[in-house]
């Protein structure tokens, strides 16, 4: 199909990897982190007072599992880390001598190259938070300033300005003079103190009148003058008697005097001693034991890094803030830092400073996922380091190893709860591939150490004006957590400090130059920022004189030359989803943000189709998701079938790609991959050969384009409602494949194991007829609700048996009675084909588990016969590309002595097509040419350690499959059936638009009965025209219009967002497609052949099916489990729940004065237990049904009031 690109700007700069933001983070983890982790917790010293525990290094093991064993068999896709260790002897009179092991740690879960972890079988995303930064922060609170220091670890430290005081507030509660804090911290004299915020200068005393002393005069211990005394002409007076000519002043006026005046007034302390005294007490409520213990106390508060650490960014925040320039390696706090903090507090208070926007992006960073694990693990090796101390103190001093010492337990553990556990370590969303890649573009303000739900105001959800380049200002869920969770931008990346960035073209004096650069949201308030469709020359230079910019949250139109820089795209604002809606510029936010959350639900269809209408983002999203299977090398296609292609490199070697076929997803979507390319076919690296699920030819194809058509339809499409043809039935235009899993586990139970067996107790032939000889269901078998997928018996304990039981069971011989049937069997509402089946078992030595392990080494000898075969047909293609028509030099023969090649012999084709010999220790000579010889035994080589790689690979497979399966304690087997269902679209089903256009569908009309065109083509589905003008999503008309003219015209269009078709191209391209240009058409009624009144909005629109089918919630039940305490029916699908009658429904009845229906709801239909029981004999006997009993929960209710010690007693009420 032919492609008209309506875009303005085109793409100049390329979108950087969607999936860049997980990927490089877990790199910088394996390769920085784990480094950083170790060297910062290591060496543990003071072992028995002689010892030290040093870190030597470490080192990854091999994967153990492949990421589909890893699905497949429940495990974790990880790698083993191993770590050197070395006990030294400190003291001379140490009984040992140093001693180094490598001791096993844990296994980490590595990311596959979709950017997710498979964890116990399941695939999951970290979600990267977006929290406030580590920094200094300005604020007033109450009308008072404050200033807040936030660590990267450790309690907040707070100083506010109350009454012109400086107080600083520890533990978020206790009060503390400022200047007792910097007298603790060593600042002791008034005149240190007075001097850390001015500079004082030297006055004849006549000049001092209204000015500050500086310095304090004393004569003969009296004190004339205090610092920060105001100096009156009396005080003039007595200097000059004493003879005092100069004064060290502070100037009346300086900056914040007041504050600094008033808080040295009202600072009560005396020494350093004395400060540290006031502030230990002020905390723990008594007295420090000595001023050692004092000092060491407030020591470990602010300057011990494991109790408070500013951090990298910290100190970077802090740096500019306050425009230091401190390195970033100075972690810790330090006491020029406080000084400074206080410095900067009175900046604030005098407005010299701005108020810091907690909002801001500048002031929020985020955590990826690499950093999230180095702080996981951090704490995993700071408690092993806590519980290598405490083991060293158990054990004997002879004993003491490291390998002894160190319990790794500990580590994987918490490892392992992280990736369980952590709000941010989610089940991956995989219903379609833009729900995958959104998932893991994620960014959530909840989480540890994030906001709530709750406590989140507005303001934090708001749209900021940093969002712009950097968080997507439309996609966000609706709900409660709107504005809590967003998307990253296109081209935004996340920087070395946590900081989103966004990439702009430079502009000087007016002209773009080439280069990018990536702005902070802080650096780029202080320029000025063109837009991306700004008018430029082909030399770059801006046309106009002005051009309009933003500047912070403004919106000015700025001369040419004034412009910084320009934004490199228009979707440069909006996230993948939303930049796939076309004409999102027409578009309601709110809809827009519909649209965008929609696509997410979009169901993977048996046939896709790319849109009509695109905006040009679909094959990137697609290429980037990691669905598609894209050729590693270049090459020429060899061999194509469903499950593999292979690809032969220029130099002979082959590369053999799988594909994935009919993998069940997360959400039980079909996962599957069609290749595109045929034998012969000649790719470039990069080249599509494969299609992924819900993409077409590399493009992301969610949906159909379908003739829609606005107009009311005989009342079925009221209020969002759908009317669809049934061409989309039949023609399986909407049908989707679903799978679904159902497990069964074998365990071994106190009465002894339960067993896989087709011998069932009580059950037909016919209700087994399709499980084999073992109990498991055949591939290929069609079932329903209620069929048996795996037969399994468990013991049942023996009962009492009556004497007249006993005789007769002694005649009979009966065995199977002390079994009951577990069987696994299909969910009430499932229909399907079994499409295969897992079993994982352990080494029991039953005749299933003897199958499963032959099969399973007869499959890993199959794949090392293809994988030897294939490379020895690649060794010897290449041996007689070099040998071809040469003679051998001398006889060569294999290790066994055995001849290969005699002397002389001229060398063909043909001489090496089936050679397996192993020719690494061959004797003889193949060529006199030294070099050329040398050249075939260096080839041989290389081809014999792949070859030995495979060997051992093998070997260790065949030991795994004798090992048999890891399974949890007291499972035997787990057996897993997979059930695909093909559903076609049916009424109830959720059908959407791009641009918030949601329905469900009402009716399927027969395909005469639709509204057809002039030309007789029937419409396929019949939307509301009342949907449109209130709810402004107007780009559907548009898509409509253009979508028409795509059909007609034979091609796709590219209109991307921002920057599409304007309503003129739309127009023209209707106008030379011969169709209306208002995008208008007669259309006649279906039933009656006649045209309708009105012209009728008609065109191709690309719709969605969600996931949200009829199928998977309608339900219905007879009778079935009650709630233990209640005895009323449970609620809900899953536990094959009623329908809850509820105090309104109640009322309902009340009205109509329906009162037996109302009796028998709420009693024998519900908790009535000898009710229901007597009403089901009734109806076996044809009888009427009894009065109903006292309802369950009434009697529950009693109890609650007799047991809160009320007295209650049921009486009869007298007539």
């Amino acid at each position: 199909m032919k492609v008209k690109d309506f875009s303005k700007i085109g793409t100049r700069f390329e979108i950087p990897h969607l999936l860049e933001v997980q990927l490089e983070s877990f790199r910088e983890f394996l390769e920085k982190g784990i480094t950083q982790v170790f060297k910062e917790a290591f060496p543990v010293t003071g072992l028995h007072n002689r010892y030290t525990l040093e870190y030597h290094g470490h080192e990854f093991g091999m994967v153990q599992y492949t990421p589909e064993d890893a699905a497949e068999k429940g495990a974790t896709y990880s790698i083993p880390l191993k770590v050197k260790l070395r006990l030294v002897a400190t003291e001379k009179d140490a009984l040992k001598e140093a001693i180094e092991q490598e001791i096993y740690l844990c296994d980490i879960p590595l990311i596959t190259k979709r950017g997710t972890f498979i964890v116990n079988g399941v695939e999951r995303v970290v979600v990267n938070q977006l929290h406030r930064s580590p920094g200094l922060y300005f604020s007033t609170e109450k009308g008072k300033p404050g200033a807040m220091i936030i660590p990267e670890r450790g309690q907040w430290l707070e100083f506010r300005v109350d009454n012109q005081v400086i107080n600083a507030i520890l533990d978020r509660r206790r009060r503390i003079n400022g200047f007792t804090f910097l007298r603790a911290l060593g600042y002791e004299t008034d005149q240190e103190i007075i001097r850390l915020f001015y500079e004082p200068k030297s006055l004849p005393v006549e000049k001092a009148i209204g000015h500050y002393a500086a310095e304090e005069i004393k004569d003969e211990d009296v004190t004339l003058v205090e610092v920060g005394d105001e100096i009156t002409s009396t005080t003039v007076d007595v200097l000059k008697e004493r003879k005092i000519k100069e004064i060290e002043l502070i100037e009346r006026g300086s900056r914040g005097l007041e504050i600094v005046l008033a808080t040295l007034k009202r600072d009560r302390s005396t020494s350093k001693e004395d400060g540290i005294r006031r502030i230990y007490t002020t905390l723990r409520s008594m007295p420090p034991p000595t001023p050692e213990l004092g000092e060491s106390f407030l020591h470990s508060l602010l300057f011990n890094p494991d109790r408070f650490l500013l951090g990298e960014v910290g100190r970077f925040k802090f740096n500019l803030k306050l425009k230091k320039d401190q390195p970033l390696t100075q972690t810790r706090l330090t006491p020029e830092d406080i000084v400074d903090t206080y410095r900067g507090l009175i900046d604030y208070t005098e407005g010299l400073i701005a108020a810091d926007d907690i909002d801001h992006l500048g002031n929020r960073r985020v955590r990826r996922v690499g950093e999230m694990l180095t702080n996981q693990f951090r704490m995993a090796i700071l408690q092993l380091v806590q519980n290598i101390k405490e083991r060293a103190s158990l054990l004997e001093e002879e004993l003491l190893t490291p390998q002894e010492l160190t319990n790794p337990r500990l580590v994987s553990i918490l490892i392992t709860r992280f990736f369980t556990t952590n709000q941010l370590s989610q089940f991956m969303e995989q219903t379609n591939p833009l729900s995958e890649l959104t998932h893991k573009r994620r960014l959530s303000a909840l989480g540890p150490g994030g906001l709530t739900r709750e406590t989140a105001g507005f303001e934090v959800r708001d749209v900021h004006y940093t969002h712009y380049g950097r968080l997507c200002p439309i996609e966000t869920p609706e709900g409660p957590n709107i504005g809590l969770i967003s998307t990253l931008a296109n081209y935004a990346k996340v920087d070395r400090l946590g900081f989103i960035t966004s990439p702009y073209w430079k502009v000087k004096g007016g002209k773009v130059t080439g280069e990018i650069v990536y702005l902070r949201a802080d650096e780029e308030d202080n320029y000025t920022i063109a837009q991306a469709n700004t008018p430029i020359d082909s030399n770059g230079r801006i046309k106009a004189k002005e051009a309009l910019c933003r500047r912070k949250g403004d919106f000015p139109i700025v001369p040419a030359h004034e412009v910084d820089f320009m934004d490199v795209s228009p979707k440069q604002v909006v996230s993948p989803a939303a930049s796939l809606i076309p004409f999102l510029e027409h578009d309601d936010a709110n809809r827009a943000l519909m649209g965008s959350n929609m696509q997410r639900q979009a169901v993977p269809l048996l046939i896709t189709e790319p849109p009509l209408v695109a905006t040009g983002m679909e094959k990137k999203i697609a290429h980037d998701s990691g669905v598609l299977l894209i050729a590693q090398e270049s090459g020429v296609v060899e061999s194509v079938d469903a499950a593999h292609i292979v690809i032969r490199k220029h130099d002979g070697r082959r590369i053999n790609h799988e594909l994935k076929k009919f993998v069940r997803s997360n959400q039980n979507t079909c996962i599957n991959q069609r290749p595109v390319v045929r034998p012969g076919d000649k790719v470039k690296k990069g080249t599509l050969l494969a299609d992924g699920y819900a993409t077409h030819r590399g493009e992301l194809a969610l949906g159909k384009n379908v003739l829609v058509a606005f107009m009311p339809m005989r009342g079925y499409n009221f209020e969002d409602a759908v009317v669809i043809s049934e061409r989309l039935v039949k023609d399986d235009v909407y049908t989707s494949i679903h799978i679904l899993s159902f497990e069964c586990e074998v365990r071994e139970t106190k009465l002894g194991p339960e067993e896989i067996t087709r011998d069932i107790p009580g059950l037909s032939e016919e209700r087994l007829k399709n499980l084999d000889e073992h109990g498991i269901i055949y591939v290929g078998a069609e079932v329903g609700p209620d069929d048996i997928l795996v037969g399994k018996i468990t013991p049942k304990g023996e009962t009492e048996l009556t004497p007249e039981e006993r005789l007769l069971k002694a005649i009979f011989a009966e065995k199977a009675t002390n079994v009951r049937d577990t069987s696994l069997r299909v969910d009430p509402g499932v229909y399907g084909v079994v499409i295969g089946h897992e079993i994982l078992t352990r080494k029991t030595g039953d005749p299933l588990a003897i199958k499963i392990e032959e099969e399973r080494k007869a499959n890993a000898e199959q794949r090392y016969h293809l994988l030897r075969d294939a490379f020895l047909k690649e060794r010897n293609t290449l041996l007689a590309q070099l040998l071809k028509g040469r003679k051998v030099a001398s006889t060569i023969r294999d290790e066994d002595g055995i001849v290969v090649f005699k002397t002389g012999t001229v060398l063909s084709e043909r001489s090496f097509e089936n050679l397996e010999a192993d020719l690494l220790t061959a004797q003889g000579k193949y060529v006199e040419d030294e070099r050329l010889d040398q050249k075939v035994r260096k080839l041989i080589g290389e081809f014999q350690i792949k070859l030995n790689e495979i060997k051992e690979t093998y070997r260790m497979e065949l030991e795994k499959i004798s090992r048999g399966d890891e399974l949890p304690h007291g499972v035997l087997k787990i057996i897993r059936v997979f059930i695909a269902q093909k559903r076609k679209i049916s009424v109830g089903d959720k059908v959407a638009g791009r641009h918030g256009n949601k329905g469900v569908i009402a009716k399927v009309m027969p395909v005469e009965d639709m509204p057809f065109l002039a030309d007789g083509t029937p419409v396929d589905m019949v939307l509301n025209p009342l949907g449109v003008p209130s709810r402004m999503n107007v780009g559907q008309i548009l898509e409509c219009a253009l979508g028409w003219a795509c059909k007609v015209g034979g091609f796709q269009a590219i209109s991307p967002v921002f920057e599409g078709a304007t309503i003129e191209e739309i127009k023209e391209e209707l106008k030379r497609c011969g169709l209306p240009e208002d995008g208008k058409t007669i259309l006649y009624d279906g039933r009656t052949g006649e045209p309708f009144d009105y012209p009728i909005a008609v065109g191709y629109m690309y719709m969605l099916k969600l996931i949200h089918l009829a199928d998977d919630k309608i339900h219905a039940r007879s009778t079935g489990p009650y709630s233990l305490i209640t005895q009323q029916p449970l609620g809900g699908k899953a536990q094959l729940g009623g329908q809850r009658l509820g105090e309104m429904e109640v009322w309902a009845l009340e009205a109509y004065g329906a009162s037996h229906t109302l009796q028998e709801m709420l009693t024998v239909k519900s908790d009535d237990v000898d009710g229901r029981a007597e009403l089901y004999e009734a109806m076996i006997r044809g009888e009427n049904p009894p009065r109903p009993r006292v309802p369950a929960s009434f009697t529950v209710m009693l109890k609650e009031l007799q047991g809160l010690g009320f007295d209650v007693i049921l009486g009869k009420e007298k007539k």
